[in-house]
């Protein structure tokens, strides 16, 4: 296996040396929450999308993505399809988030609906942030750095500890320092090299394939492991089961979740928030090819004898392909020196992209959220000195859950998150859609829904957790709930939610008009609709053409590709 030459280690530190600058640049202006947290609100449509697309992509789709690639074909393109759904954040939810002036989504929960919602929406998303995203993001950069690095600090195992720590403590400290538009600017940059790296990758492996003919031919061989669209029949991704909870965990990610939202509150305004979202999905619609299909390619030259994939001990005691392996091994085996510097710079960047928009949306929520609420007086600094705190704290949790996650996530690192997810979103998904929609939608239905909605996506997480680990076999009842396909388990969910939403709100009295004006479709003033439209340009309906069209050319191409 290639190692790393003096020029890749070169071509490395010259990025951490940009990052490095624009981190120096951004920490100049932190004077006030605002700074801090929405860079001013001050950003424009390029580096609104770019970090759009940045924050989404991190270490876990180049790792999991390409490992599912290598297993499981296209079955999780539908997730990376969701372009459409940033169209939708762009349309219909931006203009509602920007208008009410709010810094976090459960800031406008508590404006929507009471301070109760917004208290749950805020612990709920904190607990998913740190056992979720953090660990799953850290436990992929540490499964780059064990297969680049094998060797360097004595074993892959110390590799991946080293790699991890340092990133993680790297990147929490540029994102203490310089604040969101540290995270912003530096998204931007990462997002170039992300498509870079990647397209070369799977350029260059194509080519030692033979091209995409050869492609084909191999996925064709085990067409109904490969195929976009798989029978209901099949246990891990029944076609049903991804249409129910493809858009549900689309919906709560892209438009309700701070991680992502909190891009476009940062905006200049209203018009360059939609744009920037618009431009985010252009680019959301390039991962099918530059982070799965190079999965296939690894899969399909590991098939033909040309290049060796890690192994691990698969469920039936046989050695399969260990599939969050297989971009870091191309990343060593195909690419040329200097070449392989780039693409390990866009792994790091990866890593640190996801990282620093996480630890500053936590702070974000906690600060905002919570210490905010608690102490209302507290100064600008204060709030500042807060989240920079509240961001030291989630780098140190999710240091502390590396141990937990290296043996959970042995399933598949990218099937694991969005299983995670599919528990997580229904009800916040049912509560801002339904409270968007309908003005009858009161917050004690919203708190109902919440709270329910997430205690049983826990009980449901658990008990899968527990039949995993061989804990339950006494009990066939909870052995088949946690079996159950979360893919239905999430529209199960999302059922239930809405229902209790719906229910609950019907049976107590509505809101005051005063209180959801502006805040509903139903509600919005005369000035509110002509300054929503007052921004829309060609380019807005062009932009949205465009992605559109994307989205479904793919799925008409990829949906026969195997026949």
């Amino acid at each position: 296996m290639s190692t790393l030459s003096t020029l890749d280690w070169a071509i490395v530190a010259v990025y951490f040396a940009i990052i490095a600058f624009i981190v120096w640049r951004a920490s100049r202006k932190q004077e006030t929450s605002a700074d801090y947290f929405l860079a001013g609100r001050n950003i424009g449509w390029f580096a609104v999308g770019a970090s759009l697309f940045a924050s989404n992509i991190g270490s876990e789709h180049i790792v999991g993505l390409a490992g599912n690639g290598a297993t499981s074909g296209m079955a999780m393109a539908h997730w990376e399809l969701h372009a459409w759904i940033m169209v939708m954040l762009g349309w219909v939810f931006v203009p509602f988030y920007y208008r009410s002036g709010v810094f976090t989504m459960p800031e406008f929960l508590e404006k929507r609906f009471n301070a109760k919602a917004r208290w749950i929406l805020s612990v709920v998303s904190l607990v998913a942030y740190v056992f979720t995203k953090v660990s799953v993001t850290v436990y992929a950069g540490g499964m780059v750095f064990g297969v680049i690095l094998p060797d360097t600090f004595g074993s892959p195992e110390n590799a991946f500890w080293v790699g991890a720590l340092t990133t993680v403590a790297l990147t929490g400290i540029y994102t203490v320092i310089g604040g969101f538009r540290a995270v912003v600017y530096t998204d931007a940059m990462q997002a170039i090299t992300l498509l870079i790296g990647s397209f070369f990758i799977t350029w260059i492996g194509l080519s030692k394939l033979g091209g995409w003919g050869e492609l084909q031919a191999v996925a064709s061989e085990s067409a109904e492991s490969f195929a976009l669209w798989r029978p209901n029949t099949d246990p891990d991704f029944p076609w049903l089961g991804v249409m129910i909870a493809s858009p549900i965990i689309g919906i709560w990610y892209w438009c309700t979740d701070q991680y992502i939202v909190q891009r476009t509150l940062a905006a200049k305004n209203l018009q360059q928030a939609r744009r920037g979202a618009i431009f985010g999905g252009f680019l959301k619609v390039w991962p099918v090819f530059i982070f799965l299909l190079p999965g296939l390619v690894g899969y399909s030259l590991y098939q033909k004898g040309m290049i060796d994939l890690p192994l691990k001990e698969g469920d039936g005691g046989e050695m399969v392909v260990n599939g969050d392996g297989v971009f870091a091994t191309m990343v060593t085996e195909l690419l040329p020196v200097g070449l392989r510097g780039l693409v390990v710079g866009g792994l790091i960047a990866a890593l640190m992209s996801s990282l620093s928009s996480l630890f500053n949306s936590c702070a974000s929520l906690f600060t905002i959220d919570i210490y905010e609420k608690i102490n209302p007086q507290a100064s600008e600094r204060r709030l500042v000195r807060v989240g920079r705190f509240a961001t030291g704290v989630v780098v140190v949790l999710g240091i502390l859950w590396i141990p937990v996650m290296e043996k959970i996530s042995g399933g598949g690192l990218y099937v694991y998150l969005q299983s995670v997810q599919g528990y997580l979103a229904p009800p916040i998904t049912a509560v801002f859609l339904l409270g968007l929609f309908f003005k009858r939608i009161n917050g004690t239905g919203a708190v109902a829904g919440l709270a329910i909605g997430f205690v049983l996506g826990m009980v449901k997480l658990t008990i899968q957790g527990m039949v995993g680990a061989d804990m339950l076999q006494g009990s066939p009842f909870l052995v088949a709930i946690g079996e159950y396909n979360f893919l239905f388990a999430t529209g199960w969910l999302f059922a239930i939610s809405a229902i209790v939403v719906v229910v609950a709100s019907l049976m107590t009295p509505p809101p005051p008009a005063e209180k959801i004006e502006n805040l509903t479709y139903g509600t919005l003033s005369k000035e509110s609709r002509e300054d929503t439209k007052s921004g829309i340009g060609a380019w807005d309906y062009i932009g949205t053409a465009v992605v559109l069209g994307l989205v479904a050319l793919v799925y008409l191409y990829f949906s026969f590709w195997l026949g």
